[in-house]
């Protein structure tokens, strides 16, 4: 029988979903639990029940691995700051690989203190340098 071997965000959603642990994570970051959840828009109540062992739905697995593993300020996130990513990606992916490198660096792990024992996979990092900095092009008058 042929293998099918994961790829890796399948993997990082599957390792995610075993270890969570909306209770631990919240006691590390020292907060009760209506700060905790009220965050992601779950009550106190909900928030109990889930830390209780109900299964959590998917999107709040998500806002909670967002805002409280990856501490993102979802009120500081648009949609271009995703279009721009995409982009990229795509288009340059050595730009982008260098300047996701150069963000880690400057954050210098931060991310990772509280939870380094819950912390998904870091992605490949096999790089080759960038070969200039291609400019973006302007396919939208819209500022943010």
């Amino acid at each position: 029988m042929p293998s099918n071997p994961l790829t890796n965000a399948e993997f990082s959603v599957k390792f995610f979903d075993r270890v969570l642990n909306p209770r631990e994570i919240r006691r590390r970051l020292g907060m009760n639990q209506e700060q905790f959840w009220t965050q992601i828009g779950v009550t106190q109540s909900g928030g109990s029940r889930y830390e209780s062992g109900r299964e959590m739905p998917r999107p709040v697995k998500e806002l909670l691995r967002l805002v409280h593993v990856e501490q993102i300020d979802l009120s500081q996130v648009k949609r271009i700051d995703f279009e721009i990513i995409s982009y990229l990606k795509d288009a340059h992916p050595d730009l982008y690989r260098n300047l996701r490198r150069a963000a880690r660096a400057r954050a210098g792990g931060q991310d990772a203190s509280n939870f380094a024992d819950l912390a998904l996979p870091a992605e490949s990092e096999d790089l080759a340098p960038a070969t200039g900095s291609p400019s973006i092009p302007a396919t939208d008058a819209r500022h943010d």
